[in-house]
């Protein structure tokens, strides 16, 4: 191969650590795609018990953490503007403002499975099988299955993204902000997508 063809194949390859970025964020879509898929099977078979258990959730802390979340896909966006003009300072800020809302996300989130809890809404909700609604149940096992999952995913990001400003707030390895802002994107993206199902479909 000439000097001219290395080049080309070069210049058109996709950087690895994007490429396996996408790969991770294809395995995960399709993980909540397919948990997303067997929940609206269940609404629809069970319309009357899925709605009476979804008026219990809070659209109030689902729509607040919805407003954080879009924030927070605002900042690391900011974030990733000041990596590409290597603006340390603003890089390291940006950063921080993403991990704040993830903070206050897990708060209100946290606030929300407290009060659930409390009235007797757990994974197996022995207080609805006893009364003879095992239905019901099975909605709240759906309801922590999912936002646990998207929860964990959520710490994960919050975690990536301060290891990356670690390094970039040295000038190292500036191009992973990119990397962890798409994974914090496909974060939000599954909550667009929980919040209607589980919080506004009543």
């Amino acid at each position: 191969m000439s000097q001219n063809q290395t080049m080309y194949v070069s210049e058109r390859s996709v950087p690895q650590g994007r490429l396996a970025l996408w790969v991770l964020i294809a395995g995960e879509l399709a993980i909540f795609g397919g948990l997303i898929a067997v929940y609206l099977m269940s609404r629809l078979r069970y319309p009357e018990e899925w709605s009476a258990q979804a008026a219990h959730t809070s659209t109030f802390f689902g729509a607040l953490n919805t407003i954080v979340l879009l924030f927070s896909s605002y900042a690391i966006v900011r974030a990733h503007t000041a990596a590409v003009h290597k603006q340390l300072n603003k890089i390291t800020l940006w950063m921080s403002v993403t991990i704040g809302c993830g903070f206050l996300f897990l708060i209100n989130k946290s606030i929300e499975y407290t009060n659930e809890i409390h009235h007797g809404f757990t994974m197996s909700s022995p207080k609805l099988q006893d009364a003879g609604n095992a239905v019901g149940s099975v909605f709240w096992s759906y309801y922590y299955t999912m936002t646990g999952l998207h929860g964990l995913h959520v710490i994960i990001g919050m975690i990536s993204i301060f290891i990356v400003m670690m390094g970039a707030r040295k000038g190292k390895n500036l191009h992973r902000v990119e990397l962890v802002g798409l994974y914090w994107h496909m974060v939000d993206l599954i909550w667009i997508f929980l919040f209607p199902l589980l919080y506004i479909a009543k």
